[in-house]
């Protein structure tokens, strides 16, 4: 399934600052990771309920979000990248409460991201990012946690190699060119 991604500016004489990139980006990410996880129930895995469904979708969130920091590495100056990559973080923050929020009622669902951002960051840091892209075992984790949330029964059991030969690599490959477009 393909979602159409708008990611050029409409006025694109204008210089944008990196907070507005960032915003831009949020909302790329909440769209891309949003249609990885509609495809997993398109492909009939199974969701035991929207709590699940979010979960998923923040798993893809903090994936993608080391995914803008290592292509802002080399592309923009450190303290550009830390302006970039944070506003981005707090963006996404956003989406994550308030989507949350819609569909589970009142709470913080917020923190919860930050907390497992914050965790995947480390994680993701020991796996390789070249110009092609994410390297097998950085997709591999991404499936590995999104595997673990979606339980080993047998509707189930097979979403690793989804996430890792097909839905995980076409996030990256959908973001990364939003990305670019948005740096022309």
């Amino acid at each position: 399934m393909a979602i159409r991604i708008k990611s050029h500016w409409q006025d694109e004489v204008r210089e944008r600052s990196l907070p507005e990139v960032a915003s831009a980006l949020a909302y790329i990410a909440w769209r891309v990771a949003l249609d990885k996880a509609i495809n997993l129930h398109c492909e009939r895995f199974v969701y035991r309920d929207d709590a699940q469904r979010l979960a998923v979708i923040q798993e893809y969130l903090a994936f993608l979000i080391q995914v803008a920091d290592r292509l802002s590495h080399g592309m923009i100056e450190d303290e550009g990248r830390r302006v970039l990559v944070t506003a981005f973080a707090k963006k996404v923050f956003a989406h994550v409460q308030d989507n949350s929020q819609d569909l589970l009622g009142p709470g913080d669902y917020g923190s919860p991201f930050i907390a497992l951002l914050n965790v995947r960051s480390d994680e993701y840091a020991d796996f390789s990012f070249d110009d092609d892209g994410p390297s097998y075992a950085m997709l591999r984790h991404l499936g590995f946690e999104i595997q673990t949330l979606m339980g080993g029964g047998q509707e189930n059991r097979w979403v690793i190699d989804q996430v890792m030969d097909k839905d995980g690599w076409e996030a990256y490959k959908s973001f990364a060119k939003a990305y670019r477009d948005l740096f022309e």
